[in-house]
């Protein structure tokens, strides 16, 4: 089944990206996972100016036919579009590229230098070694459980 989800999620993406583009957004993310008894294929954009729910609707409306048309997945789910958010989820090496230089918040599957979790500079990834470097601290990715941009509510 996993080998599956990675086929529909590459699927997808080859489908959509275009599609995406020409609404003005960058398509950040695909999955298809379980949620309970229901499947869901999560479709996450980003665009410049930021996403807003007109922009999110757009873009559903946008690529529903041709996940009609084309049929990637063969039982029923239900399809949603959304936006990254702020404090967005690093899964893919284009996360990690694009939140070099900025401050990322991390959990760890076992403890780093002492630590369950921490909050740094992301300065390098090498994709690899399969490591980020983050203040200094070379971190393999498989000792990440969970990576997220940082974003300090105190400064808004």
């Amino acid at each position: 089944m996993a080998e599956n989800r990675k086929s529909i999620v590459q699927t997808v993406t080859e489908l959509i990206s275009p599609t995406v583009a020409e609404k003005g957004c960058t398509l950040w993310d695909v999955e298809f996972v379980r949620e309970g008894a229901r499947k869901v294929l999560r479709i996450t954009v980003d665009c410049e100016e930021g996403v807003d729910i007109d922009r999110c609707e757009a873009v559903h409306r946008a690529i529903d036919p041709l996940l009609d048309e084309a049929d990637p997945i063969a039982e029923a789910y239900y399809l949603e579009v959304s936006s990254p958010g702020i404090e967005r989820e690093l899964r893919l090496p284009a996360h990690f590229r694009y939140a070099i230089g900025k401050k990322v918040d991390l959990r760890f599957f076992t403890p780093v230098d002492g630590a369950k979790q921490g909050s740094g500079v992301l300065t390098a990834f090498d994709e690899e070694k399969k490591t980020l470097t983050v203040d200094g601290v070379e971190i393999p990715l498989d000792k990440i459980a969970k990576a997220n941009l940082h974003f300090d509510f105190d400064d808004e």
